[in-house]
């Protein structure tokens, strides 16, 4: 079953990326199902009930996917999780023998990435770095973009025929594996310290007595203009936080980000003390909002906030 395609984890990602493949075609033919593994057995059955006329194959583990199919695409999300599916008895690395093409896109530190490639390489297999830009609705319409690093071959063979169908867009920076989670952590601690700036601006209109839905039209009129203070502005007033990105994922990344400018010895300090924001957010046990969208780290703003809108807003 070399021809299968083969993939791990259907979370919030996940199930919409493994979604694209079986709406367009590139897996779940009869000569070519899509093998899937989820640490919920019933977010595979989900898939099954989605797509019933596809060919979708459901493994007991990793391994087993791996072992049947020649390229595996895994999705896990975070560092703890992939260590712990790729490395078991079990799992991803259990299954890769020579031949078998592991494609990682997942947003973890670059030691891990680096680590993985050489694990699958000792086996004879190829590893592809190839974490993402986007989030849930992105996903599910095909819209991320690919930022790839490590078998420069495996690349171009599903650069046309699988990451253009999850994918607006692929970038591939180097052969050496790394690179790709370089550029991942530098877009997303951008990504979370634009939020939070923004979700600064907002509160403080709100707080001088603005009409904070006009103030996110008149931004987005200008040369600050941002989709995701489009997207996000209305929800942030209206206090849904409905999880797209987990603002406890989003906080992973900026940590990973300011670990990897500090090892380098950068001046990191803005997006350092937006990384404050978000763990403070995360850990504060009385909001409870690590599992809700990343952009409720607005909601600890407001809370960290004495004037009389905040705690109005909060009361």
């Amino acid at each position: 079953m070399a021809s299968s395609i083969g993939f791990i984890g259907l979370g919030i990602m996940g199930e919409g990326m493994a979604a694209r493949l079986l709406s367009e075609g590139i897996a779940g033919s009869e000569d070519k199902p899509l093998v899937v593994w989820n640490r919920t057995p019933s977010k595979c059955e989900d898939l099954k009930t989605k797509f019933p006329s596809q060919q979708i194959i459901i493994k007991e583990t990793p391994k087993a996917v791996v072992e049947s199919c020649g390229i595996t695409y895994s999705m896990l999300s975070t560092p703890e999780a992939s260590k712990a599916v790729f490395e078991s008895e079990t799992g991803v690395l259990a299954g890769v023998s020579s031949g078998k093409s592991i494609v990682d896109c997942a947003t973890l530190a670059e030691s891990d990435m680096l680590r993985m490639n050489q694990q699958v390489e000792s086996k004879g297999g190829r590893f592809l770095e190839a974490p993402v830009s986007g989030s849930k609705g992105p996903a599910a319409m095909g819209q991320l973009i690919f930022l790839c690093a490590g078998s420069s071959e495996l690349f171009e063979e599903i650069k046309d025929n699988g990451l253009n169908v999850m994918g607006k867009a692929s970038h591939f920076f180097s052969t050496k594996v790394g690179y790709g989670t370089r550029a991942k952590l530098v877009v997303n601690s951008l990504m979370g310290t634009m939020l939070a700036a923004f979700g600064e601006g907002l509160a403080l209109s709100e707080s001088v007595g603005l009409d904070p839905s006009i103030l996110v039209e008149v931004i987005g009129q200008g040369a600050i203009q941002s989709p995701m203070y489009n997207l996000k502005g209305p929800k942030m007033i209206a206090k849904d936080h409905a999880p797209n990105f987990p603002l406890k994922h989003a906080h992973k990344d900026m940590k990973l980000a300011c670990d990897m400018a500090e090892a380098n010895k950068m001046e990191f300090s803005i997006i350092g003390q937006a990384e404050k924001v978000y763990r403070e957010a995360r850990e504060d046990k009385d909001l409870n909002i690590a599992d809700e969208d990343f952009s409720a780290v607005f909601e600890k703003i407001h809370k960290e906030s004495d004037s009389e809108f905040s705690k109005k807003r909060m009361s």
